[in-house]
């Protein structure tokens, strides 16, 4: 009597005769094809169950929020963004701000050339910026002075760059040219 292990070899092997080796191939390529789906496509079914999962939980958090029932927290920088618009001047006070802005010249006996002023929006604040190159003669105490008033008076303008000139070195007056923003809330 032979043992079962070689019993079980000899069934094995007459049944791959008979199967030959086109169905032998056959056989092989399934085995790879459930080794494929198992290897790559079970774990994407499992993610997309939790994906499906995370969107029904998200669903029921935007209901919650809808109703009242949840409270969305704000960044600390957000709050301090939005504690600074309620601070800025709005936008519409913008030529009061400018005429302030000549009546400090003339308190310092300055003579302001024509400006170039061009408002626009600053992409990462949302403020509403004003941005102002203004040519500007006087001596240095005047433009000093003009300089500190605007600062003190206007403490939502930021002076960017500055520019002084003399034509001679014997002149008492300088040419400047100031470059400021001046930053306003867009209410």
């Amino acid at each position: 009597m032979r043992a079962p292990n070689a019993l079980n070899s000899l069934i094995l092997q007459e049944r791959l005769r008979s199967i030959g080796p086109v169905g032998l191939g056959a056989v092989l390529v399934s085995v790879l094809a459930i080794g494929v789906i198992c290897a790559g496509v079970l774990p994407q079914w499992q993610d997309v169950r939790e994906l499906r999962a995370s969107e029904a939980d998200a669903s029921v958090q935007v209901q919650r929020v809808k109703r009242g029932e949840l409270k969305i927290a704000v960044k600390p920088e957000q709050e301090a963004l939005d504690s600074l618009r309620q601070q800025l001047p709005g936008q519409p006070q913008a030529s009061e701000l400018i005429e302030r802005l000549y009546h400090l010249a003339s308190a310092e006996h300055i003579s302001l050339a024509r400006g170039e002023y061009a408002l626009g929006i600053d992409p990462k604040t949302q403020l509403a910026r004003y941005q102002i190159v203004l040519p500007v003669r006087g001596s240095y105490p005047q433009i000093r002075g003009f300089i500190k008033g605007l600062l003190k008076q206007l403490p939502t303008l930021v002076l960017e760059d500055l520019e002084l000139q003399r034509k001679r070195i014997g002149d008492g007056e300088l040419n400047a040219r100031l470059r400021m923003t001046l930053y306003l809330s867009r209410s």
